[in-house]
This record gives C-alpha cells, structure tokens and sequence, in this order.
C-alpha cells in the first residue's frame, strides 16, 4: 500500500469536478494525489460536485470516509501496486446542498472546473435546473462579479473535448444569461485534453475502492485562464495541440472496444481479457486497426504507431483488470457518433472496403432490436441518447432501417448500396458466420 504523505487539513481545493465515478478516481484523482506530495502544490485538492440522482450511494460511502479511498492498479502480467487516495478534500451532493456547489464554483480559491460527463453529457436543456451547466452558470455569475476568471477542462473521451465544451456552454450561456456568455467569452477556457486509463466498473465489497489498468496517459493543452497544477511533474504532457494524440486513440482504443463489444457480448462474451484470447478477435481487431483505421491516423511526434497497437492489444487482454464487455456495450449511440463515424466517412469517401463496420453496425443493430444474446439471454440495454425517433426504428423491429438512426446521421449508409449489402448479410447471419467471413 503506497499513503498519501501530505496533511489534507493543508491542501485547499482549487479545483471542482462534476463526475466523481471510477475513471476519474482513477486518472485525474491519481495524478493529483502524486502532485500534492510536492509542498508548492498545496491549492490544487478536489472538490467533488456529485449531481446525479445515482451519486447518493458512493456519496454517502465517500463521505463517511473523508472522501479517501483505495486505488489499485494491475499490471498485464498480474502485478499489483494499491495506493491510499487523498486528493479528494470535499464532497457535495446536489440534491443536500445545491448551494455549497455553487458557492464553491464560486470561491476565489478555485481556479479549474473539471468534468467528466461522458460523451453524451454535453446535450442540454436551457430550462432544467440542477444541470452541470446549471450548476456551472449559477457559480459563474458570481465569478463574473468578482473578476476571477477559470478554466473548464473536459476529462471525457470525445475528440477535442474542450472545444465541444466550449460550444455546449457558450450555448447554454447565451440561452440563460447573455451577459455572462460575454463575460465568458474572455474570462473562460477549455483546454482540449486526451486521457487514458481502463477502469472497469469496481466489483470489490467497499464501493469507493477503484482497480484499474497500471497503464494512464493524459495530455492537455496549456491554455488555462487561472492557473493550473504542474501536473508535468507527475507524468502529464502538455502540448500546444492534443488533436493527434486524441485521434489516436480515439480512432484505435475506444473504436476497437465498440467493434470488439456488441458481437462478443451476443456470443455470450462478458469479460475483454477472454475476448482477445479468441484469435477471431484478436484478428478482428488488428486488421481493423491496421488496415481502416492506421491509413487516418497521423502518428503525433514520438510516438510509434505499431507500439501503440501493440502496447492496446496487450492492454486489452489484461486479465488482472478483466474489464466487462457490457461496460463498453453501454451509450453507444453517443460512442459511435465519436469514435466510429469520423473513420467510417473517410472510408466511404475514399472508396475503401467497409465490411468490418458494417459488421459491427449489425452487430449493433441485433443487440438493440433483439434485446436477447444468440443463446437467447436477456440483454440489459442502456441508452440514454437515442432520440425518440430511433426508439421507434428499434421498436418496429426493421434491421433495413437502423443504419438510419441519429448515430450514423450525415452517412446517408442506407443510400449506400455497397454498405447495405454487406450490412444486410452480417444481419442475416450468426455472429461466427460473419466472423468466418471477414477473416476469410
């Protein structure tokens, strides 16, 4: 067990975070619990802002401890290093205290709003009080009286996350309060930022308790209106543009987690590590990487892109972490809007072979229209961003139409009479069926 060394009655809170959930204990939380060992780093704790109606269990748990936990990181070939986290040094709950949010939003000591709201968290309604965004304007409006400008980093996996936070709340801004939408626009920044660390959902008795991969990578922008940690101590990389690092991985990690899910979990597959132990897969997935996606991705300077594949394909077989293949299965309407469609439409534009994505669109389409595994298992489905309209696709039960739902919207794929035969097969067909094909 590595403790924390510093005295958490000496660490202030310079930073607020929306999304206390695993990833974020395991990636942000981590690197500054490392930080705050350093004595000249004392005014960058967190504030966890915990909004959600699903927050009050890990709430109450990390409240009763001070907000301290457990974070375990496992190596591929099964080490194990657990280290004792302090750098959360406050909790609200925003059903209890809306007020102490906003308030702490607000405080001359914060210098950083940080989230993760997962990708499909920057939609909004102007009009639904107790939003992050309204969380975020409320504390604002005071910040803007007082003169203190602030950052709000994006922590979630979308290409340039900072600047699709940039639009939602400059929107939401200018719909609520147009005078602070001024005020932001010279007062507020959002750093692009790339981050990387599988956190299967915790399975352990204590709650708060969070395993993880031993492998973690940020890299940030260094735009920052207030301030910022020297997180580059502790291993963070900050760049004047994150577009190639989060191509990358956007394009090769999370893309290859969404083709290996929905046919693996209708197979009866549950965990990623047993997955890639299946050389169909384990092909699968190389020759997606190699063959679709390498040809789109610019390798950022230093790095090398074969490595990179290499370093994924070991990451994913980890069994120490054993990560769950429903946990990748889950909102994959707002997953493949970001990291399957830019590929794809490159590859429809230049003419390449899309079989593998038309696989895994059908794949896609059995696990939601059929709600069932080939062996006739249920299938607990979560998607909190389908639109009404593909609700209805899904419920008419119509395969032909699916390519047509929001996700794919701009594709024009059911236009596509190359894709559409290939699409209808892989729907016609088993999963190993489909398998034997694109490895044929």
């Amino acid at each position: 067990m590595i403790t924390y060394k510093y005295d958490r009655e000496n660490i202030k809170a310079g930073i607020v975070h929306f999304g206390v959930g695993n990833f974020h204990r395991a990636h942000l939380q981590y690197y500054t619990n490392l930080l705050l060992e350093d004595s000249s780093q004392h005014g960058w704790g967190v504030f966890g802002a915990m909004i959600m109606p699903s927050d009050v269990k890990l709430y109450n748990a990390l409240k009763e401890n001070s907000g301290i936990y457990d974070l375990t990181a496992c190596s591929p070939s099964g080490e194990k290093e657990t280290y004792r986290i302090g750098s959360l040094v406050g909790l609200a709950l925003g059903s209890e205290e809306p007020g102490a949010i906003i308030d702490r939003i607000a405080s001359p000591d914060t210098k950083i709003i940080t989230l993760t709201i997962t990708e499909g968290g920057y939609r909004f309604d102007p009009e639904q009080k107790g939003s992050v965004f309204w969380y975020v304007a409320e504390g604002l409006l005071k910040r803007m009286e007082a003169g203190l400008p602030v950052t709000i980093l994006s922590c979630d996996n979308l290409q340039h996350n900072g600047d699709t936070a940039s639009a939602a709340f400059s929107a939401y801004f200018k719909a609520r309060y147009p005078e602070l939408a001024r005020w932001a626009e010279e007062n507020v920044t959002y750093p692009n930022s790339m981050v990387d660390r599988i956190t299967p959902a915790t399975k352990s008795g204590n709650i708060t308790d969070v395993c993880c991969e031993d492998f973690i990578q940020w890299v940030i922008e260094d735009r920052f209106a207030a301030g910022r940690p020297s997180w580059e101590k502790v291993g963070v990389q900050f760049t004047d543009d994150v577009t190639p690092y989060e191509n990358m991985k956007l394009s090769l990690l999370n893309a290859s987690h969404s083709l290996l899910c929905y046919p693996a979990y209708l197979e009866g597959y549950r965990k990623v590590d047993a997955v890639l132990a299946d050389s169909r897969y384990r092909s699968l997935i190389k020759a997606f990487m190699d063959i679709d996606v390498t040809p789109y991705v610019p390798a950022p300077s230093g790095i090398d892109i074969e490595d990179y594949k290499k370093t994924l394909l070991r990451r994913f077989s980890n069994s120490a972490i054993s990560d769950q293949v429903a946990r990748l299965c889950g909102d994959g309407a707002a997953k493949f809007e970001v990291y399957i469609v830019p590929t794809l439409r490159k590859m429809l534009r230049d003419g390449k072979d899309t079989s593998r994505l038309a696989f895994l669109i059908a794949s896609y389409a059995k696990y939601l229209m059929s709600c069932k595994t080939e062996a006739g298992e249920d299938i607990e489905i979560h998607e909190p961003h389908l639109t009404d309209a593909d609700r209805g696709v899904i419920a008419s039960g119509d395969f032909h139409m699916f390519p047509g739902l929001s996700p794919f919207e701009g594709l024009e794929l059911r236009n596509d009479a190359g894709f559409m035969e290939k699409y209808d097969f892989f729907c016609s067909c088993g999963v190993a069926e489909g398998l034997r094909l694109l490895l044929h």
